[in-house]
């Protein structure tokens, strides 16, 4: 990533919707998968939060590759402005840290790794947890922050938005339900550390996020659109794009996490959503198409493109009970494909 003023300014109004953010001043807060999509964006909010406001949050990013986390934060200092901690969600070796909260976010989230690789994405995101979990115990850590999936939903069986205590069926035996069927394990395992061991635990349930702080690897849809625009290519769709999705950009679902961290009920779980971008595939990718003076193109998919597939038609999320905790998003469907395409294309 870039940094620019226009970036940190947009920093500044993501974490002024974040309610009671100074109390995060002078903790220490684990990230897991500091990379990917999601988690980096939460390290820069708190890394901006150091550099401008002088919080004195002790930030510590936990990833497989040192190398990788230098590129990615390059505008810091590893040892100064964060610390590096080697970790593999894969990996059952007991981990070793101390941190007043920990977000977890390390995870496979490329449907074509699920295709590749159901068996691996079933345990980093089960064992790995248990592991990330265990340490917390014994580091007396304040709360544990797990980043779920809408997925853990299934397929809808009524009209409207899934609220946090709506779940529909998931065909346990496609190797596709991997990763929803590992969510859904994973956030049981929360609750039962909380019941067992008295581990304050919280849950978000992201929808589709979008943003500058895609990844390489990405093969998601919007991922794989917003490539296409910032390139100047033609959006290439493999479906009609119907399916109706809770879009939102990077900076809101950042601060919408640091608002459970800090604000939600232990043992709950909070959709991640804004309400003006509940839009269908088909939409978003037009709206980044007409951003970048581009067309929306269509393909038929490969029987491989199509193993991946999310087999949810509806995802819409209802954001109410996020809403409830404070917080509200900055940035609507129009206004985050602007800074996407923007950002991307001056990175």
């Amino acid at each position: 990533m870039r940094y620019c003023d226009e970036y940190w300014l947009d920093a500044s109004l993501a974490t002024s919707r974040v309610p009671g953010l100074e109390t995060l001043n002078g903790k220490s807060i684990l990230i897991t998968g500091a990379t990917g999509m999601i988690c980096s964006c939460v390290a820069e909010l708190l890394l901006y939060r150091n550099r401008f406001c002088s919080a004195g949050i002790r930030i510590i990013l936990a990833g497989r590759s040192k190398e990788r986390t230098e590129r990615r934060f390059s505008g810091f200092e590893e040892g100064k402005d964060y610390q590096f901690l080697p970790y593999d969600a894969t990996s059952m070796e007991p981990l070793s840290f101390c941190a007043d909260f920990v977000i977890h976010g390390a995870s496979n989230a490329s449907p074509g790794g699920y295709v590749r690789q159901p068996v691996e994405t079933m345990l980093a995101n089960v064992l790995g947890l248990n592991v990330l979990l265990n340490q917390a115990v014994k580091a007396g850590t304040k709360r544990v922050l797990y980043i779920s999936s809408s997925e853990v939903y299934g397929q809808k069986e009524r009209e409207g938005a899934f609220r946090e205590s709506d779940y529909g069926y998931v065909d346990l035996l496609n190797p596709r339900a991997c990763y929803p069927s590992a969510k859904r394990a994973a956030e049981t395992l929360c609750v039962s550390y909380g019941a067992e061991y008295s581990m304050d635990t919280v849950i978000v349930r992201p929808g589709h996020i979008y943003g500058p702080t895609i990844t390489s690897s990405d093969d998601r849809a919007s991922a794989q659109f917003t490539r296409n625009a910032v390139n100047g290519q033609n959006i290439i769709m493999k479906s009609a794009g119907t399916q109706l999705r809770s879009y939102c950009y990077t900076m809101d679902c950042a601060s919408a996490i640091l608002a459970v961290l800090i604000k939600g009920e232990n043992g709950n779980a909070y959709n991640i959503s804004n309400r003006a971008s509940v839009v269908s595939i088909r939409d978003i990718a037009e709206a980044l198409a007409r951003q970048a003076g581009t067309q929306v193109v269509f393909e038929i998919p490969s029987d491989v493109e199509k193993k991946g597939y999310n087999l949810m038609d509806n995802s819409s999320l209802d954001s109410g009970k996020l809403e409830s905790l404070g917080w509200s998003p900055c940035f609507n469907l129009e206004e985050g494909v602007k800074r996407t395409i923007e950002y991307l294309r001056n990175a």
